[in-house]
């Protein structure tokens, strides 16, 4: 075998290699989204599988109205943390309030089954810098100005 023969047989390797298919507890995303909401509820986790059944009709209403919103190209805002993502969402771009500001979020396959308010945090995370004048003992009775 020489150089060429090898270099054609990696190419021949590397088309061969696709990239895996996404799945969610052994369903695609196709087979996903042909089912009814309840019927995916099954593939849950006991908790979350309780809210989504509990809470199945704002689920189908916000369903519904994102869609509509999406036909007319309006942004889909929500103050609605607790929805859980079902298959009926995935590839929505819709905003959620955080209780300051809208955060924009695309879901996909991997937000199956989390909730709204996971994906859009409430708390800022804390960055802690360096102490000032009066703060600690050392710097107690240095002048201020």
């Amino acid at each position: 075998m020489d150089f060429w023969d090898r270099e054609e047989q990696e190419e021949k390797n590397k088309m061969e290699i696709k990239k895996k298919e996404f799945t969610y507890r052994g369903k695609t995303i196709e087979e996903l989204k042909g089912m009814d909401t309840r019927e995916f509820a099954k593939y849950l986790k006991s908790r979350k599988r309780r809210s989504l059944l509990r809470n199945f009709q704002k689920i189908e209403e916000f369903v519904n109205e994102s869609k509509e919103k999406t036909s007319k190209n309006k942004p889909i805002k929500t103050h609605l943390r607790s929805l859980i993502v079902v298959p009926k969402m995935i590839g929505m771009k819709i905003q959620i309030y955080n209780g300051k500001s809208f955060i924009p979020i695309e879901l996909t396959g991997e937000t199956l089954g989390h909730s709204f308010g996971e994906f859009s945090l409430t708390r800022a995370r804390i960055k802690h810098g360096k102490s000032g004048i009066g703060a600690t003992k050392g710097t107690k009775h240095k002048a201020k100005k």
